[in-house]
């Protein structure tokens, strides 16, 4: 990353999804500011649902950050209240039931999230890896550091979900909710062009979550930059990543 200075322009991103049905890339929103349908595929209370409907949470969030407007549903059959209950918890914004909502919306695009070697109707298939956990049922005690663990890793990467990943994860988002806290006793400053189009450029690009994080690891660090920039780059990202990296701001002494 270069010293900070005036940074160059650069080209506006447009979201790229690998389909699953034909490893190609596409836009995710072909038609500007066309409808586009999210519809989350899963069923029961399990760590891999709730890894699909953070994906499609993901979606959702990149398609807006767009200008895209977007209609989200959940589709599955069983323990559907629990799943939405967990999902709250986890910050996943609601979805609509999609159980007997057929076509017909006027849509210029439909992408399905399921967990891998799930069966959906025609559309862009988004395919998300498994969960690998020590219990059936995720731990929400902590929903921050859960969701900061499952978003570290590539969505068609499987996931060790154990004490070590959550304490991790849970390490790193103290650290920056304290981080971001500071930085926000000191003058605003923006978004530098350059960081804003490497966060664009990650996120665009196949919803690479892992690399948006690691553009703030080195925003955190990059000499030169001023804390009020820093601040304002990491409330940017949060506006995806869902991390609530804001809410400690007044609480330091």
């Amino acid at each position: 990353m270069h010293a900070y200075g005036p940074p160059p322009a650069y080209a506006q991103a447009v979201l790229r999804i690998i389909d699953a049905r034909t490893g190609e890339p596409l836009e995710a929103a072909p038609a500007r500011r066309g409808l586009t349908r999210v519809e989350a595929h899963a069923s029961g209370l399990d760590p891999t649902a709730l890894r699909v409907l953070l994906v499609a949470d993901l979606l959702v969030r990149a398609l807006e950050l767009g200008g895209t407007p977007v209609f989200a549903l959940l589709t599955g059959d069983r323990e559907k209240p629990e799943l939405r209950a967990a999902a709250r918890t986890l910050g996943i914004r609601p979805f609509e039931d999609g159980g007997d909502l057929g076509s017909g919306l006027g849509e210029a695009q439909v992408l399905h999230v399921t967990a891998e070697g799930g069966a959906t109707p025609g559309g862009v298939l988004v395919a998300v890896a498994p969960v690998e956990s020590p219990t059936a049922v995720a731990d929400l005690s902590d929903p921050g550091a859960l969701r900061l663990a499952l978003l570290s890793h590539a969505r068609d990467l499987p996931v060790r979900l154990d004490a070590d990943a959550l304490d991790e994860a849970r390490r790193t988002l103290a650290h920056w909710r304290g981080s971001v806290a500071d930085w926000a006793r000191r003058p605003s400053r923006p978004v530098p062009d350059e960081v804003r189009g490497q966060l664009r450029a990650a996120w665009e690009d196949d919803l690479n979550v892992p690399e948006v994080l690691e553009v703030l690891r080195r925003v955190e660090s990059w000499p030169g930059l001023p804390d009020g920039a820093r601040f304002e780059t990491y409330a940017y990202a949060d506006r995806l990543l869902g991390l609530e990296l804001t809410r400690d701001i007044g609480s330091l002494a």
